[in-house]
């Protein structure tokens, strides 16, 4: 009575599964495409897994000399490359986001920059320059959008000792913090040479009093003659 009620058996159930996998499909049978499927997905898989981190090196980010002969020569002479501790944050580190869905949407933006690779926008140090500012903001617009996320995922804020810092930094870290900053307000030079005017909107806006070089060096990004601010 009770398998009048619920169907058919569980062996018939098996059989006629059994039946539609192992039945032609012209000249294969089902079963065998789902198994080839199923290879060709791993295989698949694994392919794209290995591109996404081979375009994830070092090596990838320089191989065009747009990168090499610009901002990576600026970032060798920068505390991300060499550091006491030997700890180095790399392109990608910076650039690119860790989580997965993340990283795929700014993969998929950077084919833009293909584009721009195949029309020489940037391909001289002159037109690199010409449009430094406008590429250094929308890298800073997109840190500030996300909360600096690449910077918290070496730097942790509650990890912070305020007390092994420089008086100077400290307070500084301090103060952010308390008003809601994120890394990238305070820290536009920390790797790369800042552009002539990185600083207009800060100076606009009337950030600290005074000077405008009064107002840079309370937000700690008084210039070192080199194009850095100081750390």
């Amino acid at each position: 009575m009770a398998q009048k009620q619920t169907g058919e058996k569980p062996g018939n159930a098996l059989q006629r599964a059994w039946k539609v996998l192992s039945s032609p499909a012209r000249t294969t049978s089902l079963g065998a495409l789902v198994i080839l499927g199923g290879i060709l997905g791993v295989l698949f898989w694994g392919g794209f897994n290995w591109a996404m981190e081979a375009t994830n090196t070092e090596t990838f980010c320089i191989s065009c000399h747009e990168m090499k002969n610009n901002v990576y020569e600026e970032y060798t002479d920068t505390i991300h490359y060499t550091n006491r501790s030997g700890v180095r944050a790399i392109c990608t580190d910076c650039h690119v986001p860790k989580e997965w869905i993340y990283k795929v949407a700014r993969k998929i933006r950077a084919t833009g920059e293909l584009y721009h690779k195949v029309i020489g926008s940037i391909s001289t140090k002159e037109k690199f320059e010409a449009k430094r500012l406008e590429l250094a903001q929308r890298v800073w617009d997109n840190m500030k959008a996300t909360d600096s996320r690449e910077c918290r995922n070496c730097h942790d804020a509650e990890s912070m000792d305020f007390e092994k810092q420089e008086s100077r930094s400290a307070d500084r870290h301090e103060e952010g913090f308390d008003e809601g900053k994120t890394c990238i307000d305070c820290h536009k030079g920390i790797a790369h040479k800042l552009p002539k005017g990185a600083f207009d909107k800060e100076i606009k806006t009337g950030m600290g009093g005074g000077s405008s070089e009064n107002r840079l060096s309370l937000l700690g990004y008084l210039d070192n003659g080199a194009g850095q601010p100081r750390r």
